[in-house]
């Protein structure tokens, strides 16, 4: 069971969208949180849930020796929703942050204790052009957004982060495979050297024949970020469609390398918000 949708979150509360937005970016989608009446109550539901059902479940179930080490884990991970990482990684930030030493394989262990436990989910990364994963970084995405920004004290309430988590699970709950894409170009430098670059595309949606790649973007305010955006999306040759949600109310447009951008409340709220 995934926690309700934005759809479904305001189907039950209606009022203004904005507001509603608002409510479902801090608290997420757990159906008791609406029967909280004050920010302490449902902030406490969240903090309880967390410590009492999952990270106690996950550490009786693995029999975690150091719950120490799996806490400032998932702090981590809640403070870096949608950067890319691996143990490797992970386990350097923790040698040259914490002073605390932690094996990669460990690491790994406790990453599938939380995507088992449905706290986290993993997105792989695909080359689009070479048609193969990448294995080397992964991004993670928190399954209900409140239960995060809990686990951090309300504290780091990036929206264009918190919009991306959303989107991933707005993907998930509509039944796509959700992968990270990687497209790599050739770019000229300031001294005429060719070289490669390798430009990232948020999502890679995949549900049968379909297939759609989409972008996340807080808001296009002129040409020059559409421009920055739509680079990645312009630079795959397959005939599949390429999206970019924004948080401004915009109508849905193409642009004219047949890109659509639509707004994230079209997204969120209409089914076949994809197929426009």
């Amino acid at each position: 069971m995934n926690p309700l949708s934005f759809s479904e979150f305001y189907s039950a509360i209606g009022g203004d969208k904005q507001d509603a937005w608002r409510e479902y970016y801090t608290y997420g989608g757990l159906p008791l949180i609406q029967s909280f009446d004050t920010e302490q109550k449902k902030i406490g539901y969240l903090k309880n849930l967390f410590e009492t059902v999952y990270l106690a479940d996950i550490i009786e179930r693995h029999k975690v020796q150091n719950e120490d080490e799996m806490r400032e884990l998932v702090l981590i991970m809640a403070s870096s929703i949608g950067s890319p990482c691996n143990p490797t990684k992970l386990s350097n930030t923790f040698k040259s942050v914490k002073n605390v030493n932690i094996s990669n394989k460990t690491i790994s262990n406790y990453l599938n204790y939380l995507s088992e436990s449905f706290l986290l989910n993993k997105a792989i990364r695909y080359d689009i052009k070479g048609k193969k994963y990448i294995n080397t970084l992964s991004k993670y995405y928190f399954s209900d957004i409140g239960l995060r920004n809990a686990i951090l004290d309300m504290r780091q309430q990036e929206e264009t982060h918190i919009m991306e988590n959303i989107i991933y699970n707005e993907l998930i709950t509509r039944g796509y495979s959700v992968d990270v894409g990687m497209v790599e170009i050739k770019k000229q430098d300031k001294d005429g050297k060719w070289g490669r670059i390798q430009l990232e595309v948020d999502f890679i949606a995949s549900l049968g024949s379909k297939k759609y790649y989409v972008q996340s973007a807080l808001s296009i305010p002129d040409r020059e970020k559409e421009i920055q955006e739509s680079r990645s999306l312009m630079s795959i040759d397959d005939s599949f469609k390429k999206i970019i949600i924004v948080k401004d109310h915009i109508m849905p447009r193409r642009n004219e390398e047949g890109i659509l951008t639509i707004g994230l409340f079209d997204f969120l709220l209409k089914e076949n918000s994809l197929d426009l």
